[in-house]
């Protein structure tokens, strides 16, 4: 499959509405090796020690989760890397933010079929801590048709050139690792279905939603961020980040405190191992 170049009415679409719809930008057999991939990780729950597998919506009592997200996925899974549809991303990010633009995160949602509860408003840059120094942009990829049934995204066109709304998290519970704008006017939001294996591309300011899966099937949604760093002032953490206890946070903590022991360890192997030579 060639790259693919975004015309200039594309190009200026998306500087206007903040985001764009794209039609397929990868192979019905390569989209087919990422679901069941994409299948597989979740099933294996992949990444939930690391605190990179979580419950987006709820606080995950007794483990229980109901709109599973998850992080770095090409870190389970590497075959991920290497894929068409990445190099594409990459190629298109470029053409809309400059040759700097690099992958700066991955992740995704799968919501459950009949129950998978719809994704509140927000604006991307609400989840950046305070270190963040780049703008972005965000693929959102459907492994399977994205219609208004199953939850395809929703775009409020223009908001990327407004402020960062205030936040708050999911149902004002600190627990809870989502995110919602509650003051969002929707009277000029619209819905963007796209084929399984197209896109939507948006601004990490365009105010963006997704409705609930009311469809028979999961609803696999794979999300690819590209930004350049040095354009976006690093700021104060947000006070709705700061107030979050999660569960996540605590398992990533904890994975975090392991990691760093195995790295003194190897640091101190290496020095008797260097002292031994001589």
């Amino acid at each position: 499959m060639r790259q693919i170049t975004l015309t200039d009415k594309q190009c200026d679409e998306f500087n206007e509405r903040g985001y764009i719809g794209l039609g397929v930008i990868t192979t019905e057999e390569e989209i087919a090796l990422m679901r069941g991939i994409y299948d597989e990780l979740f099933a294996e729950k992949a990444g939930w020690n690391d605190g990179n597998l979580f419950d987006f919506a709820s606080d995950e009592k007794d483990g229980e989760v109901k709109l599973p997200q998850m992080l770095k996925l090409s870190h389970y899974a590497p075959a991920l890397a290497q894929t068409q549809f990445r190099a594409n991303c990459e190629y298109i990010a470029r053409q809309l933010l400059g040759p700097q633009a690099e992958l700066v995160f991955e992740h995704a949602i799968r919501k459950p079929p009949r129950v998978g509860p719809a994704t509140p408003w927000h604006q991307d840059e609400a989840f950046f801590n305070g270190l963040t120094d780049y703008e972005s942009i965000t693929f959102w990829v459907p492994l399977q048709d994205a219609t208004i049934e199953n939850g395809c995204m929703r775009f409020v066109p223009g908001s990327h050139r407004g402020p960062l709304f205030e936040h708050r998290s999911i149902n004002d519970d600190p627990k809870v690792h989502g995110l919602e704008c509650p003051e969002v006017n929707e009277a000029t939001a619209v819905h963007a279905p796209v084929p399984m294996g197209g896109a939507t591309i948006h601004h990490y300011r365009t105010l963006h939603a997704a409705g609930p899966n009311t469809s028979d099937g999961p609803r696999r949604a794979y999300a690819l961020g590209f930004g350049v760093h040095g354009r976006r002032k690093p700021q104060p953490e947000f006070a709705w980040n700061v107030n979050k206890q999660t569960a996540r946070q605590s398992r990533a903590a904890v994975a975090e405190r392991k990691l760093s022991i195995k790295r003194v360890f190897r640091a101190v192997r290496k020095r008797l191992r260097f002292a031994a030579m001589w």
